[in-house]
């Protein structure tokens, strides 16, 4: 046989159940219970924090809560 024969015929039988498997699984762990806590969390990352970095784990006093809310528009930051 030659090797285009060989690896056509891998390709339609194992491969394809190798990749089903593979889709699978992939729907399995994105489905999983508790996985919607973390991708709401990744989801909300860009409302977050307007006017200041993060806070460090732990450290409460490195960004301000709630009052400061004067340079929101970018005309009051220039």
């Amino acid at each position: 046989m030659e090797e285009y024969t060989i690896l056509r015929q891998f390709a339609d039988s194992w491969m394809l159940l190798v990749l089903f498997v593979f889709f699978v699984g992939i729907v399995i762990w994105v489905f999983r219970p508790g996985a919607s806590k973390e991708y709401k969390d990744t989801a909300n990352i860009p409302f977050r924090h307007e006017d200041a970095p993060a806070p460090l784990k732990g450290d409460e006093t490195a960004a301000p809560r709630g009052g400061d809310k004067s340079a929101t528009s970018k005309e009051a930051r220039q």
